[in-house]
């Protein structure tokens, strides 16, 4: 059987150390197109190391670029899951963090098979991962939702219904982030070198005309959008954000996302203009500190 619910469920969180330079955040800035204005001091804070901010999107690929000697693709070793990587699909992803990440540091990242969700024609494997520094202090937690076409049918929960709905007014601002054509190759350095974000002929065997974007780093784009566009630079003000994956992006196309504000609340929903608003983040949330 290709996934083992009970073995999954049960299996010990594997534990490993993540390490991290400036070197790499400034990569993974550069990667979501940050410092296109290098002239700009706001830009400027994201792409320099004097007085450098960190994204906590960051949290997503730390210990995992060039410092790391990481050059592989990026691959699925848990307990109980057995699947054919051409099967699964980012689905969705969350992050709540716990403290402002440094701009280098040290973490230690334990993982676990959370939940896995019968769709029917899918599963769904919730993958959750919990940061603390080197003496035990909370960093962040994320959790990954990977869909697996063909492995579900097996009787289980089918998870939590979440409802695609954004307030029915018009969106309280609306930001806009362009991608360059060479994006996709700048962001696989801090994380997965996928050849589906750099080969052509790969990506046309995926069924995608050319390569495309990745998801964390739309993912990541539009956190940053949110943190210049609404919260005045500072990062340190994201306390939580998650997102449903729903559509690739091509680099050199533009992300623009709309955001509507209930307090610290933010419903987000980021489309791409280029293909009559199809959608690519959806039932996004971002909690923020006031």
């Amino acid at each position: 059987m290709p996934i083992d619910v009970k073995a999954a469920l049960s299996a010990e969180p594997t534990v490993r150390e993540a390490n991290w330079t400036e070197r790499d955040v400034l990569l993974y800035h550069l990667g979501l197109g940050a410092g296109v204005n290098s002239l700009d001091p706001a830009e400027l804070g994201w792409v320099y190391e004097k007085g450098l901010r960190v994204l906590p999107t960051f949290a997503m690929v730390a210990g995992q670029g060039i410092s790391a000697g990481n050059l592989k693709p990026a691959g699925m070793n848990m307990p109980g899951i057995d699947i054919d990587l051409r099967k699964i699909l980012h689905g969705g992803q969350a992050l709540t963090l716990h403290a402002p990440i440094p701009t280098t540091g040290s973490a230690r990242i334990s993982s676990r098979v959370a939940d896995v969700w019968d769709k029917g024609k899918a599963a769904v494997i919730v993958l959750e991962q919990s940061a603390t520094d080197l003496d035990g202090n909370p960093l962040w937690t994320t959790g990954m939702q990977i869909w697996a076409r063909g492995e579900g049918g097996f009787g289980g929960d089918a998870g939590p219904e979440v409802t695609n709905s954004v307030p029915e007014r018009e969106a309280d601002k609306v930001l806009v982030s362009p991608t360059s054509t060479q994006q996709a190759l700048v962001y696989r350095l801090s994380a997965d070198m996928n050849p589906l974000h750099a080969d052509p002929a790969f990506a046309q065997m995926a069924g995608f005309d050319r390569p495309i974007l990745h998801g964390l780093a739309s993912y990541g784009v539009v956190c940053k959008a949110v943190v210049d566009g609404l919260l005045g630079g500072d990062p340190t003000r994201v306390q939580s954000y998650s997102v449903r994956f729903a559509g690739s992006i091509y680099p050199g196309e533009t992300i623009e996302t709309s955001v509507w504000q209930d307090g610290d609340t933010l419903t987000l929903l980021a489309t791409c203009p280029e293909r009559d608003g199809q959608p690519v983040l959806t039932h996004a949330t971002m909690e923020v500190r006031s």
